[in-house]
């Protein structure tokens, strides 16, 4: 059985922190994300104990959730933000989060997008190609600033992870290729309107093990003493984020064992004097949420059995995207298992790639309560109103309270600013 600690059973009911997960359905309504508090404290935590003594900034990369209630909580435990387009960083100041602990990535960084982290005073942009870097010097000149700038490199390594989520190989479209990285810093040093400031990676997401990040850390600190005999000096070194979670039964890295090794390598080599940034997004909310489903029928095949509940594909893509594994969990389960049958979980949506679990052995009943795992991460952030269906409130545990952190959309509101012509 696999429930991530804050989301136990008690008195044969699943609960999220000291709130039943059925009271919430029963009140709000399914199809329901619910995030557990504490869940995010703790996930920080193990990164802020990792961090003691050294001079590290801990970034959340706020595309896996960036929901304003889970913003709010990072930024007061201390978190920098990490975000990849101007509508995440509107959000991060709408929570009164710091700009300059805001370091900007992504590939299609658009003019206005760039004028609006010049004047918010981001710590820097994470540079992906040559032509990024030149339009965002013409931005910065325009404005008469100095844009911050590090260049985000591809260092070819296989984080041993799905194709979808892996970022550093040289056929991914992320990054400029650690070979040419020398030539490009060059140029971007001749440019008066851009200050190097640092070096950025990120090889992938869900990464369980630390050789794919020493891997990258090994050339990474190749090209920095290769910009120091230049004269470039850099601020900071950033490793990205994509430690994994735990859906079924994988090994975590813990946030220490990585630190450990990555500063033993900077010592090493003479380079303890950087800042370390990190990136973390799904390892500190990934295991924070759930998402509540009402099985609606059950529908009995001689090849398969389907539980048809009222989420669908549009509340959790993962699994149709990614073939990714949410574990799935009755609310209130029966103990006897005697009429448990294997079932794939689909959703209504018309479209044979909306299930968001297959061949579970489940002992249920049309109207019973699933839990859907590990769906803080990449769930909200990625649904969608496909087939007209009105995305799902969030709730937010706080030991005995819930909270409503974002409510559900009306079937009015996804229409009312479309026009019909005369």
């Amino acid at each position: 059985m696999t429930v991530a600690p804050h989301f136990q059973f008690r008195n044969g009911v699943l609960h999220a922190e000291d709130v039943p997960l059925a009271d919430l359905a029963r009140q709000f309504g399914t199809p329901l994300y619910v995030y557990s508090r504490q869940a995010l404290h703790d996930a920080w935590d193990a990164y802020r104990v990792a961090s003691q003594g050294r001079n590290v900034l801990v970034c959340f990369g706020m595309k896996a959730n960036s929901n304003l209630a889970v913003l709010n909580e990072f930024k007061k435990l201390g978190a920098g933000f990490d975000i990849v387009s101007g509508g995440e960083l509107a959000r991060v100041l709408a929570v009164g989060g710091d700009a300059s602990r805001v370091v900007f990535s992504g590939v299609g960084k658009q003019v206005w997008e760039m004028r609006a982290a010049l004047e918010a005073g981001v710590k820097c942009f994470n540079v992906e190609s040559e032509p990024e870097l030149l339009r965002l010097a013409e931005v910065a000149e325009q404005l008469g600033m100095v844009a911050p700038v590090s260049l985000r490199v591809n260092p070819d390594v296989d984080a041993q992870t799905h194709p979808y989520i892996s970022t550093g190989l040289k056929e991914n479209k992320f990054g400029i290729a650690i070979d040419s990285a020398v030539a490009v810093y060059q140029r971007a040093a001749a440019l008066p309107s851009l200050e190097i400031v640092g070096v950025d990676c990120h090889i992938g997401s869900q990464i369980t093990e630390v050789s794919p990040y020493l891997d990258a850390l090994e050339k990474l600190i190749v090209l920095v003493k290769a910009l120091a005999r230049l004269g470039i000096d850099l601020k900071h070194l950033d490793l990205g984020g994509g430690i994994g979670i735990r859906y079924t039964d994988e090994t975590l890295l813990a946030p220490s064992v990585l630190l450990d090794k990555v500063f033993q390598a900077l010592d090493a080599h003479g380079l303890a004097h950087l800042q370390l940034v990190l990136e973390p997004g799904r390892s500190l909310v990934g295991n924070s949420g759930v998402l509540l489903t009402t099985v609606e029928y059950l529908k009995h095949g001689d090849a398969k059995n389907f539980a048809i509940v009222d989420a669908a594909m549009n509340d959790l893509i993962r699994p149709t995207l990614y073939d990714a594994w949410h574990s799935v969990e009755t609310v209130a389960p029966r103990h006897n298992g005697d009429t448990a049958l294997v079932y794939d979980i689909v959703g209504p949506i018309c479209e044979s790639g909306d299930w968001l679990a297959r061949d579970r052995k489940l002992d249920i009943r049309q109207g019973d309560l699933l839990a859907i795992m590990s769906a803080g991460a990449y769930a909200y952030t990625m649904a969608s109103q496909y087939n007209t269906r009105p995305r799902a409130a969030e709730i937010m545990v706080d030991g005995s309270q819930a909270y409503v952190v974002r409510p559900r959309e009306t079937v009015e509101s996804l229409f009312a600013t479309e026009k019909i012509l005369d």
